[in-house]
C-alpha cells in the first residue's frame, strides 16, 4: 500500500483488493507484494512480464517510473490515459483504454496476447523511444545543453541578480516544535502546570487548556504532512471536553484532579467561551470525520450555553469559535442568530459615544484584551455591520497605542493590570496576551492591508522570541514549550499549558498567514 493512501486509510484498500479477487474467484492467479522491491527486483518482475498494465484511475498523475522501465525493458504496456501515459505511449507506443473500463482493458491484454505481430511492434516503438531515457544519451544531452549555454554567455552579457535585502523579505519563523504538547499529553488530556519543562500531576487538568490544545492540534494538522498522530491528539482532547459537558447543569465542567475526578459542577463563563471556541474551530477545520462530527453535535448541543454568555470576554471567546463554525456551515441560521444575538450584546458593553482616550467598556485591562476587538471585526466582516468593524478597529489601535512602541511589544501585566488613570503594570506579562494581540492584528492586516497590523503583530510574535522588555527568549527550542511568562527577574522558568499552547497558537497562527491559509483565520470561506 502506497504510504500516502495508508496514512490516511490505512490498509482498507489493499484488503479490499484482496477480498475482491476471492469474490471473483481469482485468488489462485494473483500475488499480492505488500511492500516496495529494490531495483533488482523489480527488473526480474519486468523482465517476467508479458504485459506491463497501469490502470490508474484519475489523469492527474504526472510521472511513472515503473512504466518507463516496462518501455525500456521492452514489454508492451496497456495503460488508462493518465497525463505521463498519454505522453509516453503516443504514436502507437502502447494501448490507451478509457479509466474505469475494465471490460476495454480485458479485451487490449488480451489483444496483445493473441496477436504476436502487433505486440512486436508496439515493443519496437516503445524501445527505441525509450533509448534516450539512458543514461548515457541523457548524459549527452545535458552536454550539448552546457555547450549552447556557454556558447550563449560568450556572445551575449550576463545579467547579474541580487538577492531582496533582509528588510524586503518575510521574517522566517521557527519550525513548529510539537514535542512539548506531546510531553504535557497523557491517557486523559494535557495536564495544566508544568515545573520546569516536567508535567506536575498535582493540578490534575482543565477544559481551558484541553480546549485550547484541541485548537493547536486541528491548526497543526493542517499544515502537517503526516497528521495522523495529531487525529490522535485531537481525539484525546475533544474526548475530555465531550466528558466535561454536564447536562444538569447546562454547561461544561472545567477542573478536573489528576485522579479523574471533577471538582465543581460548571466551570466558569471563561470556559465556556473558550470551549466554544474550540468546537467551532474543530468542526470547521479538522480533517477527521468523527472529530468533525462529535465537534459538531457537542457545538449544537451548547447552542443555549451560546445564548447565555453574559461576560464581554466569554462572549469573544464564543464569537471566534462561532465565526469558525460558520466559515464551514454558512446555512445554520440558529448559529447566525446567535451570532448576531451575542455580537449586539458585546457591542452594547461600549457607550454610544467611545471616550478616545480609553475606549474601553471598564474601568480596568486586564487579560486576553484583544479577544474583543478581534470578535468585533469578525461579526463585521461576515454580518457585514461597519459599526462592528469601526469599534473593533478603535479598540485594537488602542491596544497598539498602549503595548507596542518603535515595534516593541510590552504587554499589560497583571500585577494590578492597568487601572484607568493608574500606571501601566510592567509585569508579569503573560503569553496568552501576545498570542491574542497577534491573532486579531493579523485579522485586522487581512480585511485592511494596513501595514501597522502586520508589524504589530510581527512586534507581538516576536515577544515569545526574546524581543521584549527583558531581552529573554520566552520560547525554548529544545523543548517546544514556552516559558510562563515574564517577571520582573526573567522568564518564569515553568513551561505549563497555558504558555505553551499560546506559543503554539501564535506560531501556528503566523505560518499559516505566510502560507495565505485564510481559512485559519476564519476570513474566507470553508468548502466542504
Amino acid at each position: 500500500t502506497h504510504p500516502h493512501v495508508k496514512l490516511h486509510s490505512g490498509e482498507e484498500y489493499r484488503q479490499g483488493l484482496e477480498r475482491l479477487a476471492r469474490k471473483l474467484g481469482v485468488e489462485k492467479n494473483i500475488i499480492f507484494y505488500n511492500r516496495f522491491v529494490e531495483f533488482s527486483e523489480l527488473c526480474d518482475f519486468l523482465g517476467a512480464t508479458d504485459v506491463y498494465v497501469t490502470p490508474y484511475l484519475h489523469a492527474a498523475q504526472a510521472v511513472s517510473g515503473t512504466l518507463a522501465y516496462a518501455m525500456g525493458a521492452g514489454k508492451p504496456v496497456v495503460s488508462t490515459p493518465y497525463w505521463y501515459a498519454e505522453e509516453m505511449l503516443a504514436d502507437e507506443r502502447g494501448v490507451l483504454v478509457g479509466f474505469n473500463d475494465s471490460t476495454a482493458l480485458s479485451e487490449s491484454i488480451n489483444r496483445l496476447l493473441a496477436d504476436d505481430k502487433l505486440r512486436g511492434k508496439i515493443v519496437k516503438k516503445a524501445w527505441d523511444f525509450s533509448r534516450g531515457a539512458l543514461w548515457k544519451n541523457v548524459a549527452a544531452e545535458y552536454l550539448s545543453i552546457f555547450d549552447e549555454i556557454r556558447t550563449e554567455r560568450q556572445e551575449q552579457p550576463r545579467f547579474w541578480t541580487f538577492p531582496e535585502p533582509l528588510e524586503k523579505t518575510r521574517t522566517s519563523l521557527p519550525d513548529i516544535n510539537l514535542g512539548h504538547l506531546f510531553t504535557m499529553t497523557d491517557d486523559t488530556g494535557i495536564l495544566q502546570h508544568a515545573t520546569y519543562s516536567v508535567p506536575e500531576y498535582a493540578h490534575g487538568y482543565c477544559i481551558d487548556d484541553n480546549a485550547r490544545a484541541l485548537i493547536v492540534s486541528v491548526m497543526a494538522a493542517l499544515q502537517s504532512p503526516e497528521p495522523r498522530q495529531l487525529v490522535e491528539l485531537q481525539k484525546k482532547y475533544l474526548s475530555f471536553i465531550q466528558h466535561a459537558w454536564n447536562e444538569k447543569a447546562g454547561g461544561f465542567r472545567n477542573f478536573m484532579g489528576f485522579d479523574r475526578h471533577w471538582l465543581e459542577e460548571k466551570g466558569s463563563e471563561d470556559s465556556q467561551g473558550r470551549t466554544i471556541w474550540a468546537l467551532g474551530v474543530c468542526s470547521a477545520l479538522s480533517r477527521d470525520k468523527g472529530c468533525t462530527a462529535l465537534a459538531t453535535r457537542l457545538f449544537h448541543q451548547a447552542l443555549p450555553l451560546h445564548a447565555s454568555l453574559s461576560y464581554p470576554r466569554s462572549i469573544a471567546f464564543a464569537l471566534v469559535g462561532i465565526h469558525a463554525y460558520l466559515a464551514r456551515f454558512s446555512g445554520d441560521t440558529e448559529v447566525r442568530r446567535v451570532r448576531g444575538m451575542l455580537a449586539d450584546r458585546l457591542y452594547n458593553f461600549f457607550p454610544e459615544t467611545l471616550d478616545t482616550a480609553w475606549p474601553w467598556f471598564e474601568d480596568t485591562l486586564s487579560y486576553a484584551n484583544a479577544k474583543i476587538p478581534q470578535a468585533f471585526l469578525l461579526s463585521g466582516q461576515w454580518e457585514i455591520r461597519p459599526e462592528l468593524t469601526e469599534l473593533g478597529l478603535k479598540i485594537l489601535d488602542w491596544l497598539i497605542d498602549l503595548q507596542i512602541t518603535n515595534n516593541h511589544y510590552s504587554p499589560i501585566g497583571n500585577n494590578g493590570w492597568f487601572v484607568r488613570g493608574g500606571t501601566k503594570p510592567c509585569f508579569d506579562q503573560q503569553p496568552i496576551e501576545a498570542q491574542a494581540m497577534l491573532e486579531a492584528c493579523l485579522l485586522a492586516f487581512r480585511m485592511t492591508l494596513r501595514d501597522k497590523y502586520r508589524n504589530a503583530a510581527l512586534a507581538a510574535f516576536n515577544w515569545f522570541l526574546g524581543q521584549n522588555d527583558l531581552n529573554e527568549p520566552l520560547y525554548d527550542y529544545a523543548t517546544g514549550g514556552c516559558r510562563d511568562g515574564l517577571t520582573p527577574d526573567g522568564p518564569n522558568l515553568n513551561q505549563g499549558a497555558e504558555s505553551t499552547l499560546a506559543w503554539l497558537l501564535s506560531l501556528l497562527a503566523m505560518h499559516g498567514f505566510h502560507a495565505e491559509q485564510g481559512n485559519m483565520h476564519y476570513t474566507e470561506t470553508i468548502e466542504e
